[in-house]
């Protein structure tokens, strides 16, 4: 890309980028911390290394490349790679003694801590280590302040909504109540008229690259016939868009429902369309990237009877409903959403346990509060979260059957510290349990690291306005062959006193998703591929990227990305959602033999809790897997102080 073009989308412009804290990286490996304090304070980093207590550490309000950043994997890639790591002296003993140690600070590790406390009762000590600057995992949250009037603007930067709630399980409803999440109540917070109101609708973006055009199209109430015709498909293209949703064929004749059903599950939705539909390359270009945002795979890997599920076109013509809980689609609607996305039970959690860190008392106060992270790691207090703590060994003291704790040794400002548990909950990665507990069979070790995560990036750009999107008559973008695979403006969700951008003339964030891979590879291996791919990527790139596809969707609207854009938040997951298993080239298991379920079990006085070990990517199967780990620590019955 040329000089002058770069200068056309902004790259030269002064957006708001912070990447640091309080003029320091908080990376947590070696020599890059000590310098890095010294250039900021002029003085080595204390003994006693606390970034979290400056006054102005607050890592919702930065910017840049973010999620998974640099100073919170190093560390753990290199245990990963066999590295040696050392022992550590005497000196890396903290004293430090808890009823229950657990590593990741994600909503499992922290709805572990809660439900512990809630068991064990309010004086048990427990310790929660997490490696990034924040808690919460992937429940992360964005916060911008807009140049134009200075108005805080809230994101999500990854776990997004309460998907469902009607099909939570007691002790994760019985949860979200106790927090005092009351999701009748998004009923009213959610505004679902505001953009239909503004004649606002999904488009779909046709690149040049892909299909020999830049046009942006506009569902609406255009018949699929009036949509392809303006679409740039060639006319056989065209008639294969028209065929799919308007024929009412039986593709797979002669077969039961139930057979069909079958038969779907074993096949991909591409081969369904194209061995089955008869459909052409380019309208398997036009779907491959369709279903990446919901499942974090492209169609080549998404069974089609998962599309028939969601709603896909094809099946309409083959009578596979039964009745009326089969119909495509959601069975509720997708507003139980926080600004933050689900970042806020996080919060809430750590409230429940640290009330001196989150002023307020409500839903919907969580929202605007801001958290005092110097309060979560106070000696006095029993429940403390340690940040910027890469976890690298947890072990028995003794013999893994009769042992009374659990010693976990992390690396916490470039220095090896180490706590001990009388049990320990790892809350963190299937696939990083291996390396941090080597003694566990191999069996166990090759469960858990059988599934891969799902890499994905979730960008947030704050606009200071949206006046070209109700121009352009859209909300959202769908962009088949783009860099990004989908576009869309936030969530309209207004709480308590946060006030969401209802005017197009009003600052907003927009929130890019994009799931790297290569498509035709085995799932797992594309997952790999996309994690190599995404660590690899500069910010420049993303940043780059995002605004040019900006402008080419935005520009008919009159927008212009060196003056709209005011800051860029790329949030990146190499380990984002977790692996849920492919019907379509892996086994049935039984559910005792599932990879998860053999990976979960527990490990002398260790248990597991993540929705790695549920085999599900969501909020109600790591709250649930956190539930089960505590029952096993608390059937333990407490070790004897020895």
């Amino acid at each position: 890309m040329t000089r002058s073009k770069d200068r056309d989308l902004g790259m030269d412009r002064s957006i708001t980028r912070r990447d640091f804290l309080n003029g320091m990286s908080v990376a947590v490996t070696g020599s890059l911390v000590g310098s890095a304090w010294v250039d900021a304070f002029g003085q080595p980093a204390p003994a006693g290394f606390y970034p979290e207590k400056a006054p102005d550490y607050y890592p919702p309000a930065l910017t840049g490349l973010r999620g998974s950043h640099d100073g919170a994997f190093e560390m753990a890639h290199q245990l990963r790679d066999g590295m040696p790591m050392g022992e550590p002296g005497p000196e890396a003993d903290t004293g430090e003694v808890y009823d229950l140690v657990i590593v990741g600070g994600g909503i499992s590790g922290l709805a572990a801590a809660y439900f512990y406390r809630k068991e064990a009762g309010p004086q048990a000590r427990i310790l929660v280590l997490d490696n990034h600057e924040d808690f919460g995992g992937h429940a992360v949250r964005n916060e911008f302040t807009s140049t134009h009037g200075g108005r805080t603007i809230i994101g999500y930067g990854g776990t997004q909504s309460i998907d469902t709630p009607s099909s939570y399980s007691p002790e994760a409803m019985g949860l979200m109540r106790e927090l005092g999440i009351d999701v009748d109540r998004f009923y009213k917070y959610f505004d679902r008229d505001l953009y239909s109101s503004l004649d606002l609708d999904r488009g779909i973006f046709f690149d040049k690259e892909t299909f020999g055009a830049d046009q942006l199209v506009v569902k609406g109430k255009l018949s699929w016939k009036e949509f392809a015709a303006r679409s740039p498909l060639n006319e056989v293209a065209q008639k294969d868009l028209v065929r799919l949703y308007e024929d009412k064929k039986d593709y797979i004749p002669g077969l039961t429902r139930d057979e069909k059903k079958a038969r779907l599950r074993k096949m991909s939705y591409l081969d369904f369309l194209e061995d089955y539909v008869k459909v052409g390359p380019q309208i398997l270009a036009y779907f491959q990237s369709r279903s990446n945002s919901l499942f974090g795979r492209g169609i080549d890997a998404l069974p089609a009877s998962s599309g028939w599920r969601i709603g896909y076109p094809g099946f309409d013509g083959m009578d596979l409903m039964e009745n009326k809980s089969e119909t495509p689609g959601r069975s509720e609607p997708y507003i139980f959403h926080f600004p933050d996305g689900c970042a806020s039970i996080s919060r809430l959690l750590v409230r429940a346990m640290i009330p001196e860190s989150v002023p307020g008392e409500t839903m919907e106060d969580i929202v605007t509060a801001r958290l005092n992270y110097a309060q979560l790691d106070e000696n006095e207090r029993p429940v403390r979260i340690r940040l910027n703590s890469t976890a690298i060994r947890a072990r028995h003291l003794g013999d893994t059957s009769s042992a009374k704790e659990v010693e976990v040794t992390y690396i916490r400002g470039g220095k090896m510290q180490r706590v001990r548990g009388r049990s320990c909950v790892l809350a963190c990665w299937n696939s990083v349990i291996p390396h941090l507990c080597p003694e566990m069979s191999e069996k166990q070790k090759k469960a858990l690291a059988y599934g891969v995560k799902v890499p994905l990036v979730y960008t947030n750009v704050l606009l200071r306005n949206w006046t070209s999107f109700q121009k352009l008559g859209i909300s959202s973008v769908t962009c088949p062959g783009g860099y990004h695979h989908s576009l869309s403006l936030d969530f309209p969700v207004s709480m308590g006193e946060y006030k969401f951008s209802a005017s197009p003339e009003e600052p907003i964030v927009v929130h890019l998703v994009k799931v790297p891979g290569r498509p035709g590879l085995p799932l797992r291996e594309q997952y790999r591929m996309g994690r190599y791919e995404l660590l690899a990527t500069k910010f420049e790139k993303y940043e780059r990227e995002t605004r040019d596809l900006l402008n080419r969707i935005l520009q008919p609207g009159g927008f212009d990305p060196a003056r709209d854009i005011e800051a860029i938040t790329v949030n990146r997951w190499p380990h984002g959602y977790a692996y849920e298993y492919n019907a379509i080239d892996e086994p049935d298991w039984k559910e005792e033999d599932k990879p998860c379920v053999v990976g979960r079990q527990p490990f002398g006085r260790i248990s597991i809790a993540n929705s790695d070990a549920a085999g599900d990517a969501y909020v109600n199967p790591a709250v649930d897997q956190a539930h089960r780990a505590v029952q096993e620590v608390l059937a333990r019955g407490p070790a004897t102080n020895g």
